[in-house]
């Protein structure tokens, strides 16, 4: 096979979704029948392949993203799966990132949950084509054409449904195939191995036809050559109106749509099918672009195996003690043994092993190309992010968007002779995991630790006693405010220092003013100096870049403030240094004078709870100082939205229960940051 023949007959997809909406399930089914294991895993038993670390297994939930790849109609698919829990988000985001096309799983009774809205808005923004899974047809208020509104009420797609279920709940039987128009049943005696098609009932004729029309009337929409035949009444040629299906799907224009009931093995085949047939190649999808480090101009790469080679390094991973890099290769080749060159960081590094990945087992190869997910052993300094590429043609790929911790806790060893065991820890799980930080405090010495939310330091605190046996104790939580300015001031700093037998000058003006919030910071070059050189502009950033990470009032990063340099004072023993030293002064002094304020996380949450207990509880987020924003009705439930301070929100799962008599869920996501 051609290397241009096997991009073409690969897919790199992801399943994504809300937590418990069954991704882990579809993925140990796709892999049962794709033959690529002979048993399938149940996550309820804590035996799915997929969720292999302690962790995942004991709560029944996945936590780390795990890599595979199996074959099926000639083709090889690599998966990703990915967690649904909010506090794991950084796993999603930089699988999305290196991912062409991914399936959206939406369970038939919950319907698309705040999450599956996190994780299909992140896929938007990489513009990864997408399909639908409704799992859990089989279950008691399955609703599929719920769950069809919701996708385009909530997150603003064009559904295509493909396949209608064949009954719901107790009396789900399995699906109806809209392009074959035929019945597909599947046998339980082969565990869905095998399933048979037949006529359509005559009973879900007139709804099969009705549907049918609707699916060709969309197609015929999108693509003039089914639009004459449809207008014309011919018959439309299946493979031409798959074509006509793939197309619209790789441009994003649709998303198809298909149903299941995953833990009785029902519908996974056409799933599999329809990813061959629907979902992008590495060819298919634009080339990727970056920056070319000397010059700074744009260049795309496209998925050539013998162009130069680029990457870009997804996620990193501990493994027995050793530092695991999982790679993306967008263009050109790379064997076992290596020279690779990282631009961000200016440094070259050997590629030693080359693994092909299955969850937590790998098999070494020789070669890897375009197209391919692999891991690599040998790179110490690469990090989540990072790009990878030949030497000779170097390229700065986009990196990963990563998403800042809300919430610490002070931890410490039991044992005092741990301490040194306890920061090596901290230092391999930080370089894990991009949204896990930790810090030592200037004023009390002890060690804060920093993550997504309560769940996210727990799975840490665990893996710090499992895998490096360290027993710790911790405080309680504590929330991870930012501070911010409330006025517009102007402040001029003069750094005149002798250091070494060496003079140092310089003078740095700037203004600093308030932003709206979510705007971020940013820095303005307004100085008219014309002896300002571009290495004193970059040692004035990076000097105020450096104040911004330590506000005045507790030390919180600075947020949402604008600094705009105004002047600068040189003379001939001025320099970079200096310019940095007295930027970093100006920004602290004039921040102290600008009203300094506290913002603190804001999170949306929803909370299903039956209509009876409303009233509990909505007067205990009123205490919490909640805003609800909706309040919609989902059968017997209701539910609520609201925004509230995220330091009201520990131990709310306790009150919950509480005050709906243990019958109340919810769940929650970073929002926003404001005035506390």
């Amino acid at each position: 096979m051609s290397s241009i023949q096997k991009l073409t007959k690969t897919r790199n997809i992801g399943i994504i979704a809300h937590i418990d909406a069954g991704k882990t399930t579809i993925t140990e089914r796709i892999l049962y029948y794709t033959g690529k294991v002979h048993k399938m895993g149940e996550v309820h038993d804590g035996e799915a392949t997929m969720d292999w670390m302690l962790e995942e297994r004991e709560r029944g939930i996945t936590i780390t993203s795990a890599v595979t790849s199996c074959n099926w109609l000639g083709h090889t698919i690599n998966i990703i799966d990915t967690p649904g829990h909010v506090d794991f988000t950084i796993e999603v985001e930089r699988s999305l990132r290196v991912l062409d096309g991914a399936i959206g799983v939406f369970c038939a009774v919950g319907g698309v949950e705040p999450q599956s809205e996190t994780v299909w808005h992140q896929a938007d923004r990489y513009k990864v084509p997408k399909m639908v899974f409704v799992n859990k047809m089989d279950r008691i208020g399955a609703d599929f054409f719920r769950v069809i509104e919701m996708t385009k009420d909530r997150l603003g797609a064009d559904p295509l449904i493909l396949q209608l279920p064949w009954g719901s709940e107790e009396n789900y039987q399995g699906v109806i195939d809209l392009l074959s128009m035929k019945a597909v049943i599947w046998e339980e005696e082969t565990l869905g191995a095998e399933f048979k098609e037949m006529p359509i009932p005559s009973e879900l004729m007139e709804e099969a036809s009705k549907y049918r029309e609707m699916l060709l009337e969309t197609v015929a929409d999108k693509d003039d050559r089914i639009m004459d035949r449809y207008l014309s009444d011919e018959d439309i040629d299946p493979k031409e109106l798959k074509r006509a299906i793939r197309t619209a799907t790789i441009n994003l224009e649709t998303v198809p749509v298909f149903c299941g009931a995953a833990l009785r093995n029902k519908g996974i085949q056409p799933l599999l099918d329809s990813i061959i047939e629907y979902l992008p190649s590495p060819l298919d999808v634009p080339p990727i672009t970056g920056d070319v480090p000397a010059t700074g101009k744009e260049e795309t790469r496209p998925a050539n195996p013998n162009g130069p080679f680029s990457a870009l390094a997804f996620k990193v991973m501990m493994d027995r003690g050793r530092k695991m890099t999982y790679v993306r290769i967008y263009s050109g080749s790379v064997k076992a043994g290596d020279t690779v060159y990282n631009p961000g960081k200016k440094v070259k590094e050997k590629m030693a092993r080359i693994l092909k990945m299955h969850s937590n087992k790998r098999a070494r190869i020789n070669q890897a190309s375009a197209g391919d997910i692999i891991a690599v052993m040998g790179l110490k300094i690469a990090a989540t992010g990072d790009t990878l590429c030949s030497a000779s043609d170097p390229i700065l790929l986009e990196p990963i968007q990563i998403t800042e911790p809300v919430i610490s806790v002070a931890a410490e060893p039991k044992r005092v002779q741990d301490q040194d065991k306890l920061m090596d820890a901290l230092r391999k799980l930080s370089d894990e995991d991009p949204t896990f930080r930790f810090r030592i405090d200037d004023e009390t010495g002890q060690t804060v630790i920093s993550g997504m939310g309560e769940l996210h330091l727990e799975v840490i605190i665990g893996r710090i006693k499992r895998e490096f046996f360290v027993e710790t104790n911790q405080g309680k939580p504590q929330v991870v405010y930012r501070e911010t300015a409330v006025k517009k001031v102007v402040h001029e700093e003069v750094f005149e220092k002798e250091l070494a037998g060496q003079q140092h000058f310089a003078g740095v003006k700037i203004e600093i003013s308030p932003r709206q919030r979510g705007e971020g910071n940013r820095f303005v070059d307004r100085c008219e100096n014309p002896d300002l050189t571009e290495e004193f502009i970059n040692a004035i950033r990076e000097g105020i870049d450096e104040a911004t990470n330590n506000g005045v009032i507790m030390g919180y990063p600075v947020l949402d403030t604008e600094t705009s340099l105004l002047d600068v004072r040189i003379r001939e023993t001025s320099d970079a240094m200096a310019f940095n030293v007295a930027a970093g002064m100006a920004f602290q002094n004039s921040f102290q004078q600008a009203d300094p304020i506290l913002l603190e996380p804001i999170m949306e949450a929803e909370i299903l709870v039956p209509e009876a207990f409303m009233g509990d509880v909505i007067d205990d987020l009123n205490t919490r100082q909640g805003k609800i924003s909706q309040i919609t009705n989902k059968g017997t439930i209701q539910v609520l939205t609201a925004c509230v301070p995220l330091s009201k929100m520990f131990g709310y799962s306790t009150s919950l229960r509480s005050v709906s008599q243990g019958r109340g869920t919810f769940s929650m996501q970073f929002s926003h940051y404001d005035k506390s």
